[in-house]
């Protein structure tokens, strides 16, 4: 910093503020150094001539880190300010809120009041109210019960503001549940008027069902007499004609019983008759069968010949032609024989000839 301060001096710290916030506010300083570190001839020559123009170079560079330094300090500085500001807002903000409630606690405190009064008052009113809701179906005490909840209900300058709806609800309230009550007794009158004749039609279909059951007990025991004889009659019938099947079915199987041994007997015969002609048929199949595969054998033999020897031929005019080419060609008989021996045997790489 020493060197720094031999160059040139910082902006005072009352005033560096207003400075570094006016444009071209840094001019002065800048002219200053410039002034300081210009004018002198450059000596390029010696060493020392050479350090002075870096000294003056690297004092520049110092002098401008510590200006920028300066201003640095400077807007950190403005930074905390946007925080103070914030926080003595919020402190008054909180103040003036806590004032601004005791203010109206009175006023806030009437409106809680009356709130809570208006509440109990509303919920007394749907409470008889809530007594004539869905009276379809309760029984006739219940009704009574609800009848006397409302019927209790004190109507008077208690209830304020809301004495006069207080009694139309009430009205309305009792006027719903007379006539549910009303409904609710004619339809439990019918009902029992109707369950007296339920239980007397059924007294006189129990009456109906002995009379029916007991008919029916005669009528099976005559119908079990009859039943019983008819079965003596059938069971007397049955065993006589079992005995007549009986014998018939003897008779019957004395007869099938020599058929039985006739067809037996003609089966064995044709089944001997059978085999032996099965015997003599398999017997001249295999000499068939033999004389056959003796043909086919000769045959195939001959085949086999006359395709060797048609082969030979083919190759041997294949080779015969090729033997002529060699000679026509001028290759000595001689030659040309052997070429083509050597060729067919496959002796010779990369050439043979195609048959």
């Amino acid at each position: 910093m020493t060197e720094v301060l031999e160059l040139t001096e910082l902006p005072p710290a009352e005033t560096a503020l207003q400075i570094y916030q006016t444009p071209n506010g840094l001019d002065p300083y800048i002219e200053r150094i410039r002034q300081e570190v210009t004018g002198h001839a450059p000596n390029l020559k010696t060493d020392k001539g050479r350090k002075e123009i870096a000294s003056r170079a690297f004092k520049v560079r110092k002098i401008k880190t510590a200006l920028d330094g300066l201003g640095k300090e400077q807007v950190d500085r403005l930074k905390e300010i946007p925080k103070l500001i914030d926080a003595e807002r919020k402190r008054m903000r909180d103040e003036l809120d806590a004032l601004a409630d005791e203010v109206r606690k009175p006023l806030t405190d009437w409106e809680e009041a009356e709130a809570s009064r208006v509440a109990l008052h509303r919920a007394d009113l749907d409470g008889m109210a809530e007594q004539a809701r869905e009276v379809g179906g309760l029984e006739v005490e219940t009704l009574r019960q609800r009848i006397a909840i409302v019927e209790s209900a004190v109507i008077g300058e208690s209830w304020e503001e809301f004495e006069a709806e207080a009694h139309r609800v009430k009205a309305k309230a009792l006027e719903i549940l007379n006539v549910a009550l009303a409904e609710r007794q004619k339809y439990e009158a019918e009902q029992a008027e109707l369950a007296d004749l339920r239980r007397k039609q059924a007294e006189q279909e129990q009456k109906d069902r002995e009379a029916e059951i007991a008919r029916q007990a005669a009528d099976k025991a005559r119908a079990d007499a009859e039943a019983k004889a008819q079965a003596e009659r059938d069971a007397a019938a049955k065993r006589e004609a079992d005995a007549r099947a009986a014998a018939e079915r003897a008779e019957q199987e004395r007869t099938e019983a020599i058929e039985r041994q006739k067809q037996a007997e003609a089966r064995a015969e044709a089944e001997k008759l059978a085999a032996e002609q099965r015997a003599k048929d398999a017997a001249e199949a295999a000499r068939q069968a033999e004389i056959k595969r003796q043909a086919d054998e000769k045959a195939a033999a001959e085949a086999a010949q006359r395709k060797r020897e048609a082969d030979i031929a083919h190759k041997a005019s294949i080779n015969n032609a090729a033997l002529a080419a060699f000679i026509e060609n001028g290759m000595p008989d001689e030659c040309a024989k052997q070429a083509v021996i050597l060729i067919a045997k496959g002796l010779i790489p990369a050439i043979r000839i195609q048959y």
